[in-house]
């Protein structure tokens, strides 16, 4: 068998562990990278870059029929699904050389196209070869599971790993599953002509602000989204061809549709890994890990997806930086859950990082603040029509700890608000910032002082104070 050894191993290749293998490498580091599949991940290949694609595809489709507030005659799009696909594999194909094994090469990278498994503390085996190193990060991500239901095993259905292998448009897409990809997917396919039906066993974005979802679900429902919220799904089976494809029968009813989207949810992928082998400890929700993304064999890290710590490319991204500065230069560079935004892509969007509500009660009692900012008093929203939605800050001690937004862009409207929160800047200092009007962006400015209004307005010492002023001025 064919030895070999390293500075860093890393297995897998999405995003997470691409972003160590290329820093690692370009400063100065012998690197190892293990991947089995694609290159990329499931980000390029099955998530992220495909979804938005078809959700801007969607988007088009949808704006050729929503004219009429602005004058403009509503027309019926016709719409050619296997040039919708053509267009999101086409977005895959021009971003995939940048996760490119050639790439990856270039910088000096061992690239190793096969399935890693650990065979000691400090070693691993793949295709022939033993590779032992003095560091390895797991960054193997996850993967979708579908729920034990009566019957499911039974019924051909999709995943996002499937999903976009389709070319001709579903008559009625079901989708099981009412969080982030279900209902993106679901939006998305309704634009694009299909008739949608969620079914979700409690409320549709259960993890999110119910005051912020409340503005997508209606959205959802103004387009036709059928919403089966709080359905217990009792059996799946199949029914006949067409329309009637396959059947979820409920506690209450059912609901029959030509295809079955299943998006209930991901788990780590650690089963390949013989991970006992390497006394590293993993659970059900992810490889064991502390704040410094170490496992419980001081040699190897876990980052990502199969972490335990959210599902988000960024997220692994960040955890690349983290571990990169702990792996090369011994800086402590410890995890902070709290900085990290996430976004649902629907339109409206919907973006949220920190505290929730109930998180702030249960950390601060009734020492925090709400302050509201509804996007009808943005003159942005108000000219492009787009005024269903707001802004969301709770605030202690003057600083924000929790933010959501609801509304268009609500993914880069976040960006300044994430920065606030990881450099700890206060309220005044955001009220402080000059943004351009008119521009969505002006509603981060905007919240600071609806929050700071009460304070500056409702107060007769200040305005004793400036009356006293005002009578001594020359």
């Amino acid at each position: 068998m064919k030895q070999l050894k390293t500075d860093i191993c890393v297995i897998g290749a999405g995003s997470g562990g691409l972003s160590v293998a290329s820093g690692a490498a370009q400063l100065g580091a012998n690197v190892v990278l293990i991947e089995s599949g694609e290159m990329g991940g499931d980000c390029l290949n099955r998530g992220c870059v495909p979804s938005k694609a078809l959700i801007a595809a969607a988007a088009h489709a949808h704006s050729r029929g929503a004219g009429a507030q602005f004058g403009i005659a509503p027309v019926e799009p016709e719409v050619d699904f296997a040039k919708v696909m053509e267009h999101v594999h086409r977005t895959i194909a021009t971003i995939a050389p940048h996760d490119s094994q050639e790439r990856f090469e270039d910088l000096g990278v061992k690239v190793i196209r096969a399935r890693g498994r650990f065979v000691s503390e400090d070693e691993v085996e793949a295709q022939g070869t033993r590779i032992k190193a003095r560091r390895f990060v797991i960054a193997t991500g996850s993967r979708p599971v579908a729920p034990r239901i009566e019957g499911l095993d039974g019924v051909d259905y999709l995943t996002n790993e499937t999903l976009f292998d389709l070319r001709e448009r579903p008559d009625h897409l079901v989708v099981l599953g009412g969080g982030p990809i279900g209902i993106e997917m679901a939006q998305a396919f309704r634009r694009l002509g299909s008739r949608v039906s969620v079914v979700e066993a409690g409320k549709i974005m259960g993890r999110e602000d119910p005051d912020l979802v409340e503005v997508v679900r209606a959205r959802l429902l103004a387009e036709g989204v059928e919403l089966h919220e709080d359905a217990s799904v009792e059996r799946v089976r199949a029914g006949e061809a067409g329309d009637s494809a396959v059947t979820l029968d409920l506690s209450e009813g059912s609901v029959s549709g030509s295809h079955l989207l299943v998006a209930t949810g991901r788990a780590p992928v650690t089963d390949t890994l013989d991970l006992e082998k390497a006394r590293v400890l993993a659970t059900r929700t992810g490889i064991h890990v502390t704040d410094e993304l170490r496992t419980t064999n001081r040699r190897v890290y876990a980052i990502g997806d199969v972490a335990g710590q959210g599902q988000f490319t960024h997220l692994a991204g960040y955890h690349a930086s983290q571990v990169v500065r702990r792996i090369l230069f011994s800086v402590p560079a410890k995890v902070r859950p709290n900085i990290i935004p996430r976004v649902t892509y629907t339109a409206p969007e919907l973006a949220y990082i920190g505290l929730t509500e109930a998180q702030c009660r249960e950390e601060y009692g009734g020492n925090f603040q709400v302050t509201t900012l509804p996007l009808s008093r943005n003159d942005r929203a108000i000219a492009t029509q787009q005024t269903d939605g707001m802004v969301k800050v709770l605030t202690s001690m003057g600083r924000p700890v929790g933010v959501g937004i609801v509304g268009p862009g609500a993914g880069d409207l976040i960006g300044i608000w994430a920065l606030a929160m990881a450099k700890g800047l206060k309220m005044s200092d955001i009220a402080g910032m000059v943004a351009a009007y008119p521009t969505l962006a002006e509603t981060t400015k905007q919240a600071a002082g609806a929050y700071f209004s009460p304070r500056l307005f409702d107060n007769p010492t200040l305005k004793r104070a400036v009356g006293f002023v005002q009578r001594w001025l020359p």
